[in-house]
């Protein structure tokens, strides 16, 4: 989950005004205590004065869609840049966020690097979807030639009820970010609507909110060597009466450490402002090449009538050319910024791209973004109950690309920390399915020769996947081997505490009853931290 999860708004533009000239825009260090507004007016196509609205607090004045200055009082800029929102799956944190109030000498930095780089156009861009509204949103677009589909979702079902396999529901509060939500699995917060789209609805008052967070099952996605991937939906953003702390986001992540195994934020707005944000995370946090935890990204823009409509959001990754791979960020067909592996080394970047990720949906409350555009509190009492984020179809495409493949990963011995110079196994290295995965002494035999493959996370040996026994999600279930087949009861996600962690299940790969015999069957157990769950991979 979190993309700018980050950065303050840029100045559109030509932003839209509402009503209002900013009157007063008071602030003691850190923090707007006020945003009062009366008649704006505009003067040859210049804003005299910018806008505050839906707890947005802007102190930058603008020119024929230039910065021209910045407000800032008791040298700290008025309007705080928000922290990364960093990601949980099932419960487990993988890393933290902040927010940062950035110091008088980054004014300069915070009001101009809103300028997007100048992006070019795709080289064979799909673009299939980002047409903008059309008259029958939820159709997913056939691929153009030299595409195919890797992916796609238009929500068909049954009004009220869940979405269908292709997602898992995430459950739980905060998941690093600051937002104050419960996510739960309840179709009062995510269900399809009967007419083709799915919507996730924000429930609550004050301080208590429930709302819905999904993703695929596995990292389902990901652009070959040499090729290009599109992921695009269609979508409508909130519009409640009041949105302050509302945050809706579309976006991927890539399985294990963040934000090294990489997270690209395809659309974000927050507070209701009709926005849009496009953002990367990746390298290391906090700091490095991507500069985390805000990542690289374009800031907040104006986004009219992506309240009232459905547009399509959009990211292109091109690996055409091998030695500067890039990702450009769309709305509605038309690139509004990009980034390029240049910016951040190679090795950072292969490491956060070069790979599967997976999608998710997700319609957060309060927060660190929301409350950095604010400078407040949010949500609070005046929040609107209710908003939803409404999907159309989502849909991912690639071409076939070229070159030479994605690494798979490392392969040798996985290691137990229980002791007992013990490896996982393929019990007498058999490749029929459902053979056990067991424990047994460490002998460097072909049976303990594993495959950790980062795209799909995936532990594979003689060619064949460990898998929970018939997708069980319970403790105890059972570790078999058995044919890759892109389920997520073959996912095992390396975690920083040396944990596999199956985030279907919502358990880690388990060493059963701390067994030092070998031959004991492998389980998977509620994640606990214990040695018994900890392993040392290729």
């Amino acid at each position: 989950m979190f993309g700018s999860r980050r950065s303050t708004p840029d100045s559109p533009a030509e932003p839209e005004l509402p009503s209002g000239k900013v009157i007063s825009n008071l602030a003691t260090p850190n923090r707007v205590i006020s945003n009062q507004v009366e008649d704006s007016r505009i003067e040859g196509g210049r804003v005299i004065s910018n806008q505050a609205e839906h707890g947005r607090a802007i102190s930058n004045q603008a020119g024929h869609g230039r910065v021209i200055s910045n407000q800032v009082i008791s040298n700290q800029v008025i309007s705080n840049r928000a922290g990364s929102r960093a990601r949980r799956r099932g419960g487990r944190f993988v890393a933290a966020a902040f927010a940062v109030v950035a110091p008088l000498g980054l004014v300069a930095a915070l009001s101009t690097a809103a300028a997007p780089h100048a992006v070019a156009a795709p080289i064979s861009p799909a673009m299939v979807g980002v047409t903008g509204s059309t008259a029958d949103p939820a159709s997913v677009p056939a691929p153009p030639s030299g595409w195919s589909t890797l992916f796609s979702d238009d929500f068909t079902g049954s009004s009220g009820s869940a979405p269908d396999s292709n997602w898992v529901h995430d459950t739980g509060t905060n998941f690093g970010t600051g937002e104050i939500e419960q996510m739960t699995t309840s179709t009062a917060n995510t269900h399809l609507d009967g007419n083709g789209n799915l919507d996730i609805t924000a429930l609550g008052s004050g301080s208590n909110w429930t709302s819905g967070r999904i993703h695929t099952p596995t990292a389902n996605v990901g652009a070959p060597a040499g090729g290009q991937l599109e992921v695009t939906a269609s979508i409508q953003q909130p519009n409640p009466g009041n949105g302050l702390g509302y945050w809706p986001a579309f976006w991927m992540l890539g399985n294990g450490q963040w934000p090294e195994n990489g997270e690209i934020d395809i659309m974000e707005d927050v507070n209701a402002l009709s926005d849009v944000a496009g953002t990367i995370h990746c390298g290391t946090d906090p700091g490095g090449p991507c500069n985390e935890g805000n990542g690289i990204g374009s800031g907040l823009r104006g986004c009219g009538g992506c309240q009232t409509g459905y547009h399509t959001y959009s990211m292109i990754e091109n690996r055409t050319n091998t030695s500067n791979e890039s990702i450009t960020f769309y709305l509605d067909g038309n690139s509004y910024f990009s980034v390029s592996e240049s910016q951040v080394g190679t090795a950072t970047w292969q490491q956060a791209y070069d790979h599967n990720l997976d999608i998710i949906f997700d319609l957060a409350m309060g927060g660190a973004f929301p409350n950095g555009v604010c400078g407040c509190s949010s949500p609070n009492g005046g929040t609107s109950s209710g908003g939803t984020m409404s999907i159309a179809y989502v849909a991912a495409y690639s071409t076939s690309g070229g070159g030479t493949p994605p690494p798979t990963g490392n392969t040798g011995p996985v290691v137990s920390h229980g002791g007992g110079n013990l490896c996982l196994d393929d019990r007498s290295a058999s490749t029929a399915n459902g053979n056990p995965v067991q424990i047994y002494t460490c002998n460097g035999s072909s049976a303990q020769q594993v495959t950790v493959v980062s795209a799909g996370s995936t532990l594979q040996i003689l060619g064949k996947c460990v898998d929970i026994v018939s997708g069980g999600t319970a403790n105890g279930a059972l570790v078999d081997l058995y044919d890759c087949n892109n389920t997520g009861a073959q996912v095992w996600e390396p975690q920083g505490n040396d944990e596999l962690y199956n985030p279907q299940s919502n358990k880690c790969l388990d060493d059963t009853n701390f067994s030092t015999t070998p031959g004991t069957q492998l389980q998977i157990w509620d994640c606990a931290g214990s040695a018994n769950q900890e392993w040392t991979l290729p």
